[in-house]
């Protein structure tokens, strides 16, 4: 009978153990010809002193051995790596052994018999394809959670759409970029941007704020940890690095990283490898660096803070992101942005801003940036009670840039009468609009006296409303 011949799902390293020789060699030699990599042990004892030793993705062991048997070896893999793929073999085939492997986590069980080598090369494939789905699964989950469509970086400024021409240029490239601006101004979304227009787009993006950790928490997690590394480590750990494999990291806040952790990450960017702390072995580095500040990385090389060789490593291709105020034109659109999402999130009929409100947003600083915008977007869509945002509304931080009065809206002829002509009617009905919400906001819902401080009969004030579908 012809059996064919299939290419695994993944390469990994494999701990085969048996107590007889035969079969740890034709193990060997079957996983060898898929690709992975193959270490033997002779016995549990020495089974386990290699788990604590090195990095094994698939335990492979028989149950019934001298001393330290099978279920041992597995109780002890399990324990230092939590995550093990294993699969007992046995020659004396029992409900009680198997149960008790199982419950202890093997994936499958093996009898032995003269096909078992072919046995267990299928089971080794359908774990490691059954482990790739579940990773993809849960990458696709955390897609579909996380906005990372380019449309999600809003600007029609001269700025922004320079940055969208170089983000679509280097997306494919796979080189390393160093994104740099203010606090708040969108990095991780261009850095999303970036690894969702490349070819590792169906891989693993992951962010790291390197300011948030200590130094050896941020050393763990980015290059993991064998058991025993430090107080606490108790189990082996992937680091980060290795769970964005063939993906993106983007490592934000990279000038608060310190000298020791700058040394181990110029290695992975020069050699694409890097050692797991308490480890020997060379873990490869498969993936894309994108890395974010918002300090002067050349100021702190000249003053000594930050190491020379991994600033041009990380600055290939620098992009620099502009701040808020230098793109001021830009403003009303995030802000309708930002409207949109939060009175859908909050389930108000709040649909416009009023000119006064935009005018006292685009004469404010926003030192925050993006990311103060967006709080202050999200608290007047809250305390809004008309059908549009009133400048008083906003943050009185805001409000205090920029006098507030409806009439802020209203364009003189001078100056600010566009090029192109204006619809007079349109410009005046949205003005009519604009005092009749105030007048009904300041009166306190009152109709009878926001008609008087309009100089309308009562007749009148409810016509507008109703034209206006004001509530």
């Amino acid at each position: 009978m012809h059996v064919q011949e299939h290419t695994p799902a993944a390469t990994s390293r494999v701990l085969v153990v048996d107590d007889e020789r035969s079969m740890r060699e034709l193990l060997s030699i079957v996983l060898r010809r898929d690709g992975h990599d193959v270490r033997l042990a002779e016995d549990g004892a020495a089974a386990i002193a290699l788990l604590e030793r090195e990095r094994i993705d698939i335990l492979i062991t028989d149950i019934r051995m001298p001393e330290v048997n099978g279920v041992d070896v597995l109780r002890e893999a399990k324990r230092i790596d939590p995550e093990i793929i294993s699969i007992v073999m046995t020659a004396f085939a029992s409900t009680e052994t198997a149960v008790e492997a199982l419950r202890l986590g093997a994936a499958d069980y093996v009898n032995k018999s003269p096909s078992a080598a072919s046995e267990v090369r299928l089971r080794v494939r359908k774990e490691l394809e059954r482990r790739q789905l579940q990773r993809e699964n849960v990458l696709l989950k955390r897609t579909l959670q996380t906005s990372h469509q380019f449309s999600n970086i809003i600007g029609r400024s001269d700025a922004m759409v320079s940055v969208f021409r170089l983000i679509e240029t280097i997306a494919p490239t796979g080189s390393t970029v160093l994104i740099s601006g203010e606090s708040g101004t969108g990095k991780e979304l261009v850095a999303r941007a970036i690894h969702f227009n490349s070819t590792r787009r169906d891989k693993p993006f992951i962010a790291v704020n390197c300011g948030a950790l200590s130094e050896t928490l941020l050393e763990s997690e980015l290059f993991g940890h064998m058991r025993g590394a430090f107080t606490g480590a108790d189990t082996n750990k992937k680091g980060l690095l290795e769970v964005a494999e063939k993906g993106t990291i983007f490592l934000d806040e990279i000038g608060e990283m310190t000298p020791i952790v700058q040394v181990k990450l110029l290695r992975v960017l020069q050699e694409k490898k890097f050692r797991r702390l308490g480890g020997t072995d060379e873990v490869e580095a498969d993936l894309r660096i994108i890395a974010a500040t918002n300090k002067d990385l050349a100021r702190l090389v000249a003053e000594g803070q930050f190491r020379e060789d991994l600033f041009y490593r990380i600055n290939v291709i620098p992009i620099r992101l502009p701040a808020l105020r230098e793109r001021t034109e830009d403003i009303p659109l995030l802000a309708e942005h930002f409207l949109a999402r939060f009175a859908e999130q909050m389930g108000k009929s709040v649909a416009g801003i009023s000119g006064a409100a935009v005018a006292a947003m685009k004469a404010y600083a926003w030192p925050g940036n993006i990311r103060e915008l967006e709080n202050a977007m999200e608290r007047a869509v809250a305390l809004e009670t008309t059908p549009s945002i009133l400048a008083e509304s906003l943050p009185d931080s805001v409000q205090g840039s920029h006098a507030v009065s409806p009439a802020a809206s209203v364009a003189g002829p001078e100056g600010a009468f566009p090029e192109s002509g204006i619809d007079l009617e349109q410009h005046v009905q949205h003005i009519e609009r604009e005092y009749i919400a105030e007048a009904l906001r300041r009166a306190g819902g009152v109709k009878v006296k926001a008609a008087e401080m309009l100089g309308m009969s009562f007749r009148s004030f409810r016509y507008y409303m109703k034209k206006y579908k004001l509530k």
